[in-house]
């Protein structure tokens, strides 16, 4: 199963843990009453819908976005509902998970064409003559 479809499927989300808290976002006087700031606690290391690969390539690429614990960390409050902070938060998750494992397109190697060559010399030339217009030795 790909990571795509583990997404798809909603397979990680039995292993979410959420922490709620006051956000600093919109709100007004309603910020100091009501906690709406949303974040998703990951742990990479006792994940069982990753396997063993998956899970050292989180713990090789991005060493920095992991605790001592080896959590993924992802807040949301950018609304004033713990709902749609918590979907962001997902939404977020999910974003990292596609773009970590994402498969990147091998460069190929390619030239200049014979036309490109000509002109860059062509240009080289007209360069060389103005500056050359330039010395007052004649």
């Amino acid at each position: 199963m790909t990571i795509g479809d583990k997404i798809k499927n909603e397979v990680f989300h039995s292993e979410f843990n959420f922490q709620t808290s006051r956000s600093s976002g919109p709100g007004g006087q309603n910020v100091n009453k009501v906690n709406s700031r949303v974040t998703l606690f990951f742990n990479v290391p006792n994940s069982q819908s990753l396997t063993e690969a998956e899970k050292e390539l989180l713990m090789g690429k991005f060493p920095n976005k992991m605790d001592k614990e080896g959590s993924l960390h992802f807040d949301a409050q950018s609304s004033r509902s713990q709902l749609e902070n918590k979907k962001t938060a997902v939404k977020k998750f999910n974003e990292f998970l596609e773009k970590a494992f994402e498969k990147k397109k091998k460069r190929k190697a390619t030239r200049p064409s014979k036309a490109a060559k000509e002109r860059r010399l062509k240009a080289k030339r007209v360069r060389s003559e103005k500056k050359a217009m330039r010395n007052k030795n004649f």
